[in-house]
């Protein structure tokens, strides 16, 4: 009996909540509110309200109550637990796997009306189990949308509308029919709109670790090994801004030459301290501290708090200690005694650290563009300390967003032949006035323009001086947009009657309108140190860094202005060295002090001579820009091999390099004029049947060594060649493929 009565009391304490809720529900439909808070409770009660008949214990009654109250903050969300609690967050009821699933939570039975719970009481009243199963499964079910298993079902409740900018969405006032989607539940309205939405997320790689703070399970996880330095990351981690542990495996080039920079550093002085502004997975600052040791200070930073548990972690799994900040004490793991080598893991902004503590090196890498670091970096890096950035806004550098470019960089500029390194020299203007704004000038060490990114090397040199100096080299560019002939504009403030008298070409002269356009401001002086060029080669020599070794021979060629075949890393005086790989290495004993000669006086005067003779060697600036052999080869001729072809210019005594911006670029001081000449007269025809194979002879012999007319006055009369009828076609065809307003084919 006593069951009985607290059974029927508790029967009638439901009776006043559910006559509560709905005048509650009336009262929000009349004066707004929050409608989609309501909707499931109402469901959930009417759904006990059918089963009054039925006696039930006190305690199962105080339980589901309890469960009632616990659900009611997440259905103000409209985000409520499913049944099937194996996907890896709460997601809405309207998302399920199987009909059966859908069905459930109507609790359907044959002798009750049971409602819907996906439709409002006003659209869709309560009804037995056979009519409700047909409703279930021809006005949801079948019009729903498949991702991964899982079905997006149509809603009508009164859900709250989540991220109106997306297609498709509207506001709450004409919120009817929609889906909610499975990764960042956004209500779309339309079905075709939901299919396109996930279909974005499929194509960017997106998954639900962007939209949850809730960390994935440790199983989820993938250990990467690079340099001997494990980390471990995300399934999604190679997509940018959606992943807390972005890497890339494409990047281990750029990482490989930002470990040789600081290795030569680090050689300079020690302790230095170093600063991974943008951590991620904190591999960068891993293979800093793990190969670097005791010669380094390692600072790993990010903003995002999942990242920085990652970084932890990650340091952990090297075994390595993790100094959180200055004032707590240190996290180290149990045989972290074996390496003492300590890292520490800060959690802020970029732009704060960088203004709160001095660094000797600071490497950027955000994804997109660095401005906004710059002025940060450079406010309290010490003097001659490094400044590396990476910067991967490609599509402004490489001009495919022009206005991007002027937006970021203030920098006007066009698609050329030499694209990316003027997206180079647009990155170092940029640092250039950051640091002169600082007081400070640079001094360019590397810059480096490959397919995904573009990174930055430079010295930093405080005083007005050297800042003075760095700004003059900040000019503007004048590019032909004809035959591509380029030359920085003359310093000094005087406006010129004519600026298209700097270029070296004629096509304005020979075609109407205006050929030429303004480029910049860029970076006029030289983008590489050929010394420190050469001692990242020893460090990436001695690393065993086998993929930044090529590159850097090409850079310290394309410093030098020279062929592959004449390189070497070592210096005229030095006496003692080694081979390893193929490259010279200095020993110990080929320092300074080897060419004294004690007790003499002409040890000062041998000094002298070798580092007059080491100033003459690498006094000369490398040319700036390249030409592209393909750009202005003959139609109709096939060119040279291009080694051959960078052979021939050097034997006419210009100085000449391949560059690593273009495999096919030539870097040569050499005027467009000559580089065409040398072109045309070492090309052969395409057909090859008429006239031997050699070097095409033009008429009247052209000494290489004195100055070239222009391509325009290259003319060739019919008449003087009568007796030779191949050499007449032969320059015919010359003359009709290389007409005379130097346009390129």
């Amino acid at each position: 009996m006593a069951a009985a009565e607290a059974a029927e009391a508790a029967l009638g304490r439901q009776q006043e909540q559910q006559e509560e809720e709905e005048e509650n529900h009336d009262h929000e439909h009349e004066g707004g509110g929050e409608p989609a808070a309501l909707n499931g409770v109402v469901v959930s009660e009417k759904v006990k309200s059918n089963n009054l008949d039925v006696k039930i214990p006190k305690s199962e009654l105080e339980t589901e109550e309890k469960g009632a109250e616990e659900e009611h903050p997440r259905e103000c969300d409209s985000n409520i637990l499913d049944v099937s609690s194996d996907y890896p967050r709460d997601k809405h009821i309207s998302i399920q796997r199987h009909l059966a699933d859908l069905e459930k939570l109507a609790d359907l039975r044959e002798d009750e009306k049971k409602p819907c719970p996906l439709c409002p009481e006003e659209k869709f009243k309560a009804c037995y189990s056979h009519k409700l199963h047909r409703h279930l499964q021809n006005l949801h079910w079948k019009v729903s949308v498949e991702f991964e298993g899982y079905r997006m079902c149509i809603c009508h409740l009164s859900c709250r509308p989540v991220k109106p900018n997306l297609v498709g969405d509207q506001t709450l006032a004409k919120m009817g029919a929609h889906y909610h989607c499975i990764i960042c539940s956004a209500t779309i309205i339309r079905r075709t709109d939901m299919i396109g939405h996930i279909n974005r997320h499929v194509n960017k790689g997106e998954t639900e670790s962007r939209f949850i703070t809730v960390r994935a399970p440790k199983s989820s996880y993938e250990v990467v090994k690079e340099s001997a330095t494990d980390v471990q990351v995300l399934p999604n981690h190679s997509t940018p801004q959606k992943t807390d542990s972005y890497f890339n495996p494409k990047m281990k080039l750029n990482r490989q030459l930002i470990f040789c920079a600081l290795a030569v550093l680090a050689g300079e002085r020690k302790p230095i301290e170093c600063l991974d502004a943008f951590g991620a997975t904190g591999i960068m600052g891993l293979q800093w501290a793990k190969h670097l040791r005791s010669s380094v200070k390692v600072t790993i930073n990010d903003c995002n708090e999942n990242s920085v548990t990652m970084i932890k972690e990650n340091c952990h799994l090297n075994k390595m200690k993790v100094k959180l900040n200055i004032k707590e004490e240190d996290e180290t793991v149990g045989d972290g005694e074996e390496n003492s080598d300590t890292i520490e893991v800060t959690k802020m902004d970029a732009n704060v650290i960088m203004h709160l503590r001095s660094f000797d090196f600071i490497h950027l890498d955000p994804f997109g563009t660095s401005v906004n670091y710059l002025d940060s970096a450079f406010r309290n890096v010490r003097n001659l300390g490094i400044v590396s950035l990476t910067s991967t806004d490609i599509s402004s550098l490489y001009a495919k967003a022009q206005h991007v470019a002027l937006r970021h960089y203030g920098c006007n500029i066009v698609r050329t032949e030499y694209y990316k390194e003027l997206a180079a020299r647009t990155v170092i203007a940029a640092v250039t006035r950051a640091a002169a704004r600082c007081n400070k000038g640079i001094e360019v060490l590397l810059a480096v323009a490959l397919e995904h990114f573009v990174l930055v090397v430079v010295r930093v040199l405080r005083g007005p001086t050297p800042a003075d100096d760095s700004a003059k080299k900040v000019r503007y560019l004048i590019h032909c947009q004809w035959c591509e002939e380029r030359v920085f504009q003359k310093e000094g403030n005087m406006v010129e009657e004519n600026p298209y008298q700097q270029l070296p070409c004629d096509c304005h002269g020979s075609m109407p309108g205006k050929t030429a356009v303004l480029l910049g401001p860029l970076w006029s002086g030289a983008l590489f140190n050929t010394g420190f060029l050469r001692r990242m080669l020893l460090e990436a020599v001695q690393y065993g860094l086998d993929e930044a070794q090529p590159l850097l021979k090409t850079l310290v060629c394309e410093a030098e202005c020279t062929t592959l075949k004449h390189f070497s890393t070592h210096s005229p005086g030095d006496e003692n060295k080694q081979e390893e790989c193929g490259v010279y290495i200095k020993t110990p004993n080929t320092s300074a002090e080897s060419y004294l000669v004690h007790g003499k006086r002409k040890s000062e005067e041998m000094l002298r001579s070798v580092a007059k003779r080491q100033r003459a060697e690498h006094s000369a600036e490398h040319p700036p820009f390249y030409y592209n052999i393909h750009r202005h080869s003959i139609k109709g001729m096939n060119m040279p091999k291009l080694n051959k072809f960078l052979n021939y210019l050097s034997e006419a005594g210009y100085r000449v390099s391949r560059t690593h911006f273009d495999p096919m670029g030539v870097r040569t001081n050499a005027p467009l004029a000559q580089f065409k000449t040398v072109l045309m007269k070492y090309s052969t025809p395409t057909y090859v049947g008429a006239q031997a194979e050699g070097p095409v002879h033009l008429p009247g012999e052209i000494q290489m060594g004195e100055e070239v007319p222009a391509a325009a006055e290259i003319k060739v009369e019919e008449a003087e060649l009568a007796e030779d009828g191949n050499s007449r076609i032969t320059v015919a065809m010359f003359t009709q493929s290389y007409p005379t307003h130097c346009s390129a084919d």
